[in-house]
């Protein structure tokens, strides 16, 4: 939405896989409504709840979790904080006991199977992505919200936005790349630099700082547990894990313990580019796999394309020598901002524009950021990020048994490495001979978003979700 500023923290959020719009936004929008019924003091005069899934929600919410989501968020528990190990218990429970407190305050009846309803058919007009609730009250009162999870975490309720910043005024406005681009000229700093100023309208360096460090911790610990968790992932796909094997093989019995030995390790291997492009690969995986199984991850900027940021980052870290954090925050800054550009001018929710909107947005943001970390200019760093979405426009959004696993979970190894390549690709040009700015293809990439089919965008009605021939159990 162009003139509504966007914070580094709400591109990277904090939250549980497997899916930013169908996990974290309807987890979001049930905590938005069991708390206005809190502060309208109605919470416990509840007698019954019902959730109603729309469109998007409705066709792949079971692979994506959208009923465990907005369980979650009914009880109470928060994403950035809740034991993800735990989930599945509290869901077994509720579905054994029939009974939900609701917000950790208020007992209601409750059946998961007849409760939350999936309208398969039916869609609202506003976004793809749309859920209400209804409650009935003990003195006959009726309310019923209406929200709509429109990609990335973000959750607007109807007619009135949820996520607003307050319309803080910050020092420099920007909607699209060449307004950027202008700051950037006029006071001669660096991307990252305009970013941290604008943060500023919000708290201080020092929190905004802070912040960015527990992100690219999350991040961390995230990709660390994807390489040491073997098994299969969830869902009756039967999709077995990769990344361990493959960290395992990697590092040919170097033995460690712990994070930084673990980095430390992977050095120890050498640095030719066969070496450095598995390892890519292997943290996009090592990601991604543990979103598919309801790990915390960080939307960046949405959790179907949460690979992308940490392995471009962990190999500027590992490779590159851009392991002091300055450069680390840099990196995040710096993509955050482009983040916000696709946000404002076309879309980040493969519900409205497929995959071209989740692994394209994030191959973009990793890009431009890992150009400006490792010395480019300002303008090569918009061109690595107009490169890297180039290449990605027209990427449908087709998972099988609406699982954010196939192809979901390679497509960040491939955004990942077309990152890399068209940074590399900018470093070695000159800006002045593009023929493709990013605003154009921003805008081109809404224009794609609009002429798709529907059913490659996260239905799982087409593409490989058709064509794959699969029997998943009932969940």
């Amino acid at each position: 939405m162009p003139n509504e500023p966007i914070s580094v923290f709400d591109i990277f959020k904090i939250g549980v896989g497997p899916s930013s719009s169908h996990t974290l936004g309807p987890w979001r929008a049930a905590q938005y409504f069991t708390a206005s019924l809190d502060a309208a003091g109605k919470l416990e005069l509840v007698t019954h709840v019902q959730v109603l899934l729309y469109g998007s929600l409705a066709k792949t919410g079971k692979g994506h979790g959208t009923d465990i989501a907005v369980q979650m968020g009914l009880l109470g528990e928060d994403p950035v904080t809740c034991d993800v190990d735990g989930i599945a218990q509290l869901i077994r429970n509720l579905q054994k006991d029939k009974e939900l407190i609701l917000a950790k305050k208020h007992s209601i009846p409750f059946d998961p199977s007849t409760d939350i309803i999936f309208l398969m058919k039916e869609t609202l007009p506003y976004h793809p992505n749309a859920l209400s609730f209804l409650a009935i009250l003990s003195n006959g009162e009726h309310i019923s919200e209406t929200y709509y999870s429109v990609g990335g975490g973000f959750v607007q309720q109807e007619n009135e936005r949820i996520d607003s910043r307050n319309q803080v005024q910050l020092p420099f406005p920007i909607d699209k790349a060449d307004d950027l681009l202008h700051w950037c000229r006029k006071t001669g700093l660096g991307i990252h630099e305009i970013v941290l100023e604008n943060e500023s309208a919000w708290r201080s360096p020092e929190d905004t700082r802070k912040g960015l460090v527990r992100i690219w911790n999350v991040m961390k610990d995230c990709m660390y547990r994807g390489c040491h968790h073997e098994g299969v992932l969830p869902g009756g796909l039967e999709v077995k894990r990769r990344a361990a094997a493959l960290n395992k093989k990697l590092l040919a019995g170097i033995e460690y313990s712990g994070y930084d030995e673990w980095i430390n390790a992977i050095r120890q291997g050498g640095n030719d580019f066969k070496y450095i492009l598995d390892w890519v690969s292997c943290f996009a995986l090592a990601v991604n796999e543990e979103n598919a199984s309801f790990g915390r991850v960080v939307t960046a900027p949405t959790n179907g394309a949460a690979g992308v940021i940490p392995a471009v980052l962990q190999y500027f870290v590992v490779f590159c020598k851009g392991d002091s954090e300055d450069a680390i925050l840099q990196f995040l800054l710096t993509a955050s901002e482009i983040g916000s550009i696709f946000k404002k001018g076309s879309t980040i929710s493969a519900a409205m524009g497929g995959c071209q909107a989740e692994i394209g947005v994030s191959s973009s943001m990793a890009a431009g950021a890992l150009t400006e970390a490792t010395g480019g200019t300002q303008r090569q760093a918009l061109m690595a990020a107009e490169i890297a979405m180039e290449h990605h426009l027209g990427l449908t959004c087709d998972p099988i048994g609406g699982l954010v696993q196939v192809p979901c979970i390679e497509r960040n190894t491939m955004g990942a490495i077309k990152a890399i390549t068209a940074s590399q690709l900018a470093l070695q040009s000159s800006p002045d001979f593009a023929k493709v700015s990013l605003d154009a293809v921003v805008k081109t990439m809404w224009d794609t978003a609009q002429d798709m089919s529907s059913k490659y965008k996260e239905t799982s009605d087409g593409g490989l979700a058709l064509n794959i021939p699969l029997s998943l159990p009932e969940c």
